[in-house]
């Protein structure tokens, strides 16, 4: 029979009635390759076959986020699709919402911003009213668009309109301080809503159970190992850089919030994999691009942002000995490089503005730089170090000192300031490790690209290494020409230039 039946079995997950042809079709719909599977070791040893598999053939299920693309896969087919009632209602289910009353409504919240009125934007409204009616979405937008404010606008929204609890995740402490602030923020000339009585934030130590508080603002760390019956008290979930939400503690998380109707993730940035975003549609629901970096710089919402990629040159000697060497070899010996710290160092301390040095570890190479520019500085320059081990508290005051400065110097490591971290005041970026992430490139890109008080062009300083010998290219510029590419698909304005070691 050329017939699909789909019922809720809960806010999480479907479940799909065909007969055995169709399953395996769908099985096989529904399944990828996992990037660089071939390099993994299960796959090697021929354990695993490389693929993810969506949809469980042995029990039906299949993320109810992923309802749009069954119907994709029986209209293709000519399978009809038929909807069965349960308990949590039909599989499709949309409100019917007056984008008038929601704009009262948005009114009525009385939106403040650093003490200024907030006048919501076009894009910011549109996807408020689509993620209301459809009652799950990625929302994909860059950083600086708004996204927590568009955050706050759909909880106040929920709150206002059902009688459960709401659950925001965010990957790190830090955000966790920061939304809860972003919240205190735009609250503040609205006399209904007080923060410290409304929101309850969990991180490592802090209370889990037994809060009366209607909003919980946690790290996914803290609350993965939680029973399902702990879940069940969120009508809402909201997943802040949803892109992480691919791991297993993440997916667990929202498939024990199986009565959370209302599911939202933002990220500014998807890895362009087909594999990463199913997954994650899967969780939260289609994802709908909000707007653009291109776009909001060309209204001035966004700062310019000029990249320039410095290559450094080494003497062929170096680049021979290095030649066939390992990756983390490689990467060594790049991060230990005293001259190539030197410049670093010496390229920190000749920017005007802020300054924000990024880099990936923490022992041979964050605090080595750290202690090259704080050596070099001027006695009244603020030099702020940054990494896994700082405390919250101290990261968001270091943010907040550094919105007051104008030539302060962060050198943070890439986990901790490169995803979610909003500095309003920031004038320059240096990529002072490789790297070849496009999430988080674009995610460290994003620290750079708020409007600073001078209406400055932020500088970005990727600092990349030609180790190249003979015809074989080295790691580090590969990674930078992956780079590139991602700079060029954005549409950054960016130079090469070549830098002499003269090692």
């Amino acid at each position: 029979m050329d017939k699909i039946v789909i019922q809720k079995k809960n806010e999480s997950m479907m479940l799909i009635g065909c007969d055995w042809g169709i399953g395996a079709e769908l099985s096989d719909f529904f399944s990828f390759f996992v990037p660089g599977y071939k390099f993994m070791p299960l796959y090697k040893n021929k354990i695993w076959d490389g693929k993810v598999r969506l949809y469980n053939a042995q029990t039906n299920e299949l993320g109810l986020g992923l309802l749009p693309y069954v119907k994709e896969f029986a209209e293709k087919r000519n399978y009809t699709i038929e909807y069965e009632d349960s308990l949590y209602g039909m599989p499709e289910q949309y409100n019917d919402i007056d984008p008038k009353a929601i704009m009262d409504f948005l009114k009525r919240l009385n939106l403040q911003g650093r003490g200024e009125p907030i006048e919501v934007r076009d894009y910011q409204f549109d996807a408020i009213c689509d993620a209301i009616r459809k009652k799950r979405a990625i929302l994909l937008s860059p950083t600086g668009s708004g996204k927590s404010l568009i955050i706050y606008a759909l909880m106040r929204w929920y709150l206002e309109n059902f009688n459960q609890k709401v659950l925001v995740i965010v990957p790190t402490t830090s955000l966790v301080q920061q939304m809860y602030a972003d919240f205190a923020d735009y609250s503040t000339a609205d006399e209904s809503f007080q923060v410290e009585k409304e929101c309850h934030v969990i991180y490592s130590g802090k209370e889990k159970t037994n809060i009366h508080n209607r909003i919980y603002i946690s790290t996914w760390q803290s609350i993965y190992k939680l029973g399902p019956a702990w879940f069940e008290q969120f009508g809402a979930v909201f997943g802040d850089e949803c892109h992480g939400f691919k791991s297993k503690s993440l997916t667990a998380i929202m498939n024990k919030a199986r009565l959370a109707a209302y599911r939202f993730g933002t990220t500014g940035t998807l890895d362009g994999t087909q594999t990463h975003k199913l997954t994650l549609e899967g969780l939260f629901g289609k994802v709908k691009n909000v707007t653009t970096t291109k776009t909001l710089q060309d209204k001035n919402t966004l700062a310019q942002l000029d990249i320039n990629l410095l290559t450094l040159q080494y003497k062929e000697e170096t680049k021979k000995i290095l030649s066939g060497q390992s990756y983390q070899e490689e990467i060594n010996f790049i991060v230990t490089n005293e001259k190539r710290n030197k410049f670093i160092s010496n390229l920190s301390l000749s920017l005007d503005g802020n300054t924000l040095v990024l880099y990936q570890f923490v022992e041979k190479h964050g605090k080595p730089l750290h202690t090259l520019i704080a050596n070099k500085a001027d006695e009244k320059r603020k030099i702020f170090f940054v990494s896994g081990g700082t405390e919250a508290s101290d990261r968001e005051a270091i943010r907040k000192i550094v919105e007051t400065q104008k030539d302060a110097i962060i050198v943070a490591s890439l986990g901790t300031f490169s995803t979610g971290i909003n500095i309003r005041n920031l004038h320059n970026i240096v990529f002072a490790s490789p790297s070849k992430s496009q999430i988080r490139i674009l995610q460290s890109i994003g620290r750079g690209l708020r409007k600073s008080e001078n209406g400055k062009t932020t500088q970005l300083y990727d600092i990349a290494d030609n180790l190249k010998y003979k015809s074989k290219k080295n790691y580090s510029l590969v990674h930078a020409e992956e780079r590139l590419k991602i700079y060029k698909r954005e549409q950054f304005n960016c130079k090469i230039h070549m830098v002499d070691l003269n090692e």
